[in-house]
């Protein structure tokens, strides 16, 4: 089967979704929004009226759902995502209502990380950081790459600084 960078190295130009693996993680990801609401409940029966029978129910609602919010987030923001890598470069899209693309010129890529947290290695993920010249916004982090195409993109930017070295 080949990978999305193959597949990106033999038609530049199409845009790749992240694998369905790491909806998963962002939408574990999402349950820290639980926190906010649960916190705000919390304090409202603390320093509330509430009755001494109300505030598990409050709580609990809290936190249900915040969870519940954080998770359709975290399902939104993964589906939302996707790479490209052409000739010129790396480009990354992410959002819909606040759209956002980032293009990275292969003439600016300065060096190129892979990270795992242990997450991510439970689910075959990894995490792309592409440093950049300058010094604002001096790197695209892309969380939940599958980790073959996350080293095969490493090294195809990689290489092609090289290329670009030689001449």
């Amino acid at each position: 089967m080949d990978s999305n960078v193959e597949a990106a190295m033999t038609a530049p130009g199409e845009w790749h979704p992240l694998p369905d693996r790491a909806r998963t993680l962002y939408v574990i990801g999402g349950l820290w929004w639980a926190l906010p609401p649960l916190a705000l409940a919390f304090a409202g029966v603390t320093f509330g009226d509430a009755a001494p029978g109300a505030t598990g129910a409050w709580l609990a609602g809290a936190a249900i759902v915040g969870a519940l919010f954080g998770c359709w987030r975290g399902w939104r923001v993964w589906k939302r995502t996707g790479w490209m890598l052409d000739e010129a470069g790396f480009s990354l899209r992410r959002g819909q209502w606040w759209y956002r693309e980032t293009r990275v010129p292969q003439s600016r890529v300065q060096h190129l990380d892979v990270r795992r947290g242990p997450l991510q290695r439970r689910f075959g993920l990894s995490t792309l950081v592409i440093h950049t010249a300058g010094t604002r916004h001096n790197a695209v982090s892309v969380d939940g790459l599958d980790a073959d195409d996350a080293q095969r993109l490493r090294d195809a930017l990689a290489r092609q600084d090289d290329d670009d070295d030689a001449d």
